[in-house]
């Protein structure tokens, strides 16, 4: 008999809930964007209380979309958009001020100030795995506390609780019963000893932030508390957990040292499964937890791209060249090849390996004949020619990635994956069902509940749709690269 499986993936610009069924196949799908604020140059906010409302509406309606009903689910799976910070009162549920969102910088001088201590930044990177920036959980606490009136106060005298989307959720979801996340997330906080698998006390007291704010960590899988009756008029157990990119790399049954995959939603991430034992990068690559299973961590090798997807949102509603996403494939196969021109679209600064947040975008190389179809393409090349900073990045760190798998919206697009393929030099490939970050949530899930007795069963479901092979020569994919450094060059600031 069948059994289902659903799986809330919360992300940056949406919110989705999807059934799937025990094979790994997609039953139904319901999703809702939800409204993105930018009240400052660099600073990216959502208001929890809309990402709380796009989920709940999700997980009506995609009950709608198919014949099942609530009690044919066996277990609930998250995964969610990482490093997003939110700190509410555990007593009444509000949140003391908006969600800032992984992508906002505005804490990038509390870090440049920080880095002065050379000898904290290395404790940093040696504890959580991570480099010191705005892009991690812990800045932006702190900045919560210190700049909301009376949130200090309220912390030290245990009245607020902080999480990261998945813990949000959770709490939100069990009706404030349990405040919990899991070891993917907590390794993205810049709080969290990847080593010890411990909140960090020292890292704690630097950022001034009362440990009884914290959440409990579990494995991947594991007991996380039941989504209450009130909510889809049955209790259901949620017991799988793991930020978007984790979750995409048990998703993609990455589970092998040396296997890779690569997401393009929003932001771009490439992680590298190192096995048992954290790699150090040389490259400002992260060291994270993977995933962690019956108490055993499994380690990657990170690298963050913030625009992906969104420098398509961004042409879409920024430059409206599109009315949908659809529209680039076409449009690029019209562009004019070797055209010269590169966006680099450095909005809210660079990621790896490069990690300035002060550097701001940019489109190079235009001249009189250049079109929408060139501007399209070159914003679908940015993505590609990111995703190649990564892997030399990793190549020099001595983890030349053996798989390389895509997903994410993007990975439907056959023409930037034959760009990707170009540009890399290796083969690419793409599932059958690229929302991998809902997998792996609900693989976990089904993992925790007995579905799947193992990672090996996890392994037979993953099914190869396309391979997109590399066409360029290697003279005219150096000609290529070193085109885009130099237009990395050009706008950068530190």
């Amino acid at each position: 008999m069948t059994q289902y499986i659903l799986a809330i993936d919360q992300g940056t610009t949406s919110s989705r809930s999807i059934i799937f069924a025990d094979d790994g196949r997609i039953v139904a799908m319901a999703q809702r964007e939800f409204s993105q604020h930018y009240p400052q140059d660099g600073w990216v906010e959502h208001q929890p209380q809309a990402i709380w409302d796009s989920v709940v509406s999700t997980l009506h309606e995609v009950f709608d979309a198919c014949d099942l009903t609530v009690d044919d689910i066996a277990t609930l799976g998250i995964t969610n958009q990482r490093e997003t910070t939110v700190v509410w009162d555990k007593h009444t549920g509000q949140e003391v001020y908006p969600a800032i969102v992984w992508q906002d910088r505005r804490t990038a001088g509390t870090c440049r100030a920080l880095a002065e201590d050379a000898e904290l930044v290395d404790y940093i990177t040696r504890t959580t795995g991570l480099l010191l920036d705005p892009y991690f959980s812990a800045t932006k606490v702190n900045w919560i506390l210190d700049n909301v009136e009376g949130a200090r106060a309220r912390a030290a005298a245990g009245d607020l609780l902080f999480g990261t989307i998945d813990t949000y959720l959770i709490w939100r979801l069990t009706g404030g019963q349990s405040h919990k996340t899991d070891a993917t997330n907590a390794s993205r906080t810049m709080l969290f000893n990847i080593h010890t698998q411990q909140w960090d006390s020292r890292l704690l007291e630097t950022f001034a932030i009362p440990p009884a704010m914290l959440p409990d960590v579990m494995d991947c899988a594991a007991e996380f508390g039941d989504v209450s009756s009130d909510l889809l008029g049955k209790r259901i157990p949620i017991q799988g957990v793991a930020g978007d990119q984790q979750a995409a790399l048990v998703g993609q049954a990455c589970f092998e040292k040396g296997m890779a995959k690569s997401t393009y939603g929003t932001g771009c991430f490439m992680i590298l499964n190192t096995g048992d034992e954290p790699l150090v990068s040389k490259n400002r690559l992260l060291t994270t937890v993977g995933y962690r299973l019956n108490g055993k961590v499994t380690y990657a090798l990170e690298g963050s791209i913030f625009m992906a997807g969104a420098t398509i949102q961004w042409l879409r509603d920024g430059l409206k060249l599109i009315d949908n996403a659809a529209e680039t494939e076409a449009l690029a196969k019209r562009a004019r090849e070797d055209n010269g021109i590169f966006m680099v679209p450095a909005f809210t600064g660079l990621g790896a390996p490069y990690w300035d947040p002060d550097a701001r975008g940019a489109i190079l190389g235009l001249t009189r004949d250049t079109g929408i179809s060139e501007i399209v393409a070159a914003g679908l090349q940015s993505v590609c020619y990111q995703t190649k900073d990564l892997q030399k990045a990793m190549e020099s760190d001595g983890a030349r990635p053996v798989t390389l798998r895509v997903d994410g919206g993007m990975a439907k697009n056959d023409w930037v994956m034959g760009f990707l393929a170009d540009i890399l030099g290796a083969e690419v490939k793409r599932p059958t069902i690229t929302e991998t970050t809902a997998v792996g949530a609900a693989f976990l899930a089904g993992l925790q509940h007995g579905i799947f007795t193992g990672v090996d069963t996890l392994t037979h479901c993953w099914q190869c749709d396309s391979v997109f092979t590399p066409r360029l020569t290697k003279s005219q994919r150096d000609t290529a690269y070193e085109g885009w450094k130099a237009a990395v060059a050009r706008i950068r600031c530190s």
